[in-house]
């Protein structure tokens, strides 16, 4: 079956990747304690995973799969979700649009690095001119995007970020990279699990656990601020599906990733993630504050879509 027949469900997953951000924002807003939201996001996951696994408990994996299996390849979740941790310690000390383009930035290059090296079983296709210009566009064009974000005072170059942390914010921004590097990194480490696991149930079950386990244990460990009676009664029915929603990216890496490349997955779903996110700030759908998709915006989304046809095409 040709790659480019997954790329609709690709999209839709990033699409989803997208909603499910934003409906996280909402839950972390109603619930105060971002490990409690973060835990409240991610446990119905492991519910519905653990669920259909029992459900469908076959195939499983034999000892040669298991033998074969990299030391690396259950953390893909846990480097995955490092990601999620650098927007709970540092969006609010950078930004939401220096955050956002640093990390997407280092996920588009580390996944044309990861083909272009072969790297983590890939299959290596060596340096191709084509889609790393495809992957400068796509990196311009989340600049685009990004420099435009809610509150965001866009005169002094972000100075207003910067005031009041005791800290220059871009100390931290090694540490944001390297994020968005294992958020990449975590998507083929995802596939490697489902290929050692053999059944998909069972591989996104083992990916997202340990990340869960982190999550509700550093709740533990500092269970304050807690929401109080009218935060609660302001949450909506379809909040705690946030993660469900986020889901879905991670199932289609597991199952498509090593099919299409890094690059044309990662790429595939950034794409589709920004122009939805895109569009639910310009209609302030799911409670986000509107934000016009003015020329900034659509010209930053017209750069990514190049991107994307350089590196599925070359």
């Amino acid at each position: 079956m040709s790659a480019a027949l997954l790329y609709p469900f690709i999209i839709v997953a990033g699409a989803l990747q997208a909603l499910g951000n934003s409906m996280n924002a909402q839950l972390r807003g109603q619930l105060v304690n971002p490990f409690l939201a973060a835990s409240v996001s991610f446990l119905p996951i492991v519910f519905v995973f653990a669920t259909l696994f029992l459900v469908m408990p076959t195939p499983l994996p034999g000892l040669d799969t298991l033998a074969g299996m990299p030391w690396y390849a259950p953390l893909g979740g846990v480097a995955g979700a490092v990601a999620v941790f650098g927007g709970l310690a540092f969006v609010d000390k950078v930004g939401a649009g220096p955050f956002n383009g640093l990390t997407l930035t280092a996920n588009i290059l580390t996944s044309l690095a990861m083909d272009s090296l072969g790297l983590f079983g890939l299959p290596g296709g060596g340096f191709k001119p084509m889609p790393w210009l495809g992957g400068l566009l796509m990196a311009v064009g989340v600049t685009f995007i990004a420099r435009v974000t809610p509150g965001q005072d866009a005169g002094r170059d972000g100075a207003s970020a910067e005031a009041g942390h005791g800290l220059n914010p871009r100390l931290l921004y090694p540490f944001i990279v390297v994020a968005g590097a294992l958020q990449a990194i975590g998507v083929v480490w995802n596939a490697q699990l489902r290929g050692a696991l053999v059944n998909p149930w069972l591989a996104a079950l083992v990916s997202f656990l340990p990340v869960v386990f982190v999550f509700v244990l550093v709740f533990l460990l500092r269970p304050k601020p807690l929401p109080q009676r009218t935060d609660l009664e302001g949450v909506r029915w379809w909040m705690p599906l946030a993660g469900l929603t986020g889901a879905v990216a991670v199932f289609a890496g597991l199952l498509f990733v090593d099919k299409v490349g890094a690059g044309a997955f990662n790429g595939l779903l950034i794409t589709a993630n920004l122009l939805t996110s895109v569009a639910l700030d310009h209609f302030g759908w799911v409670g986000m504050k509107r934000v016009r998709a003015g020329a900034s915006r659509l010209g930053g989304a017209a750069l990514m879509v190049a991107g994307i046809v350089l590196i599925s095409l070359f």
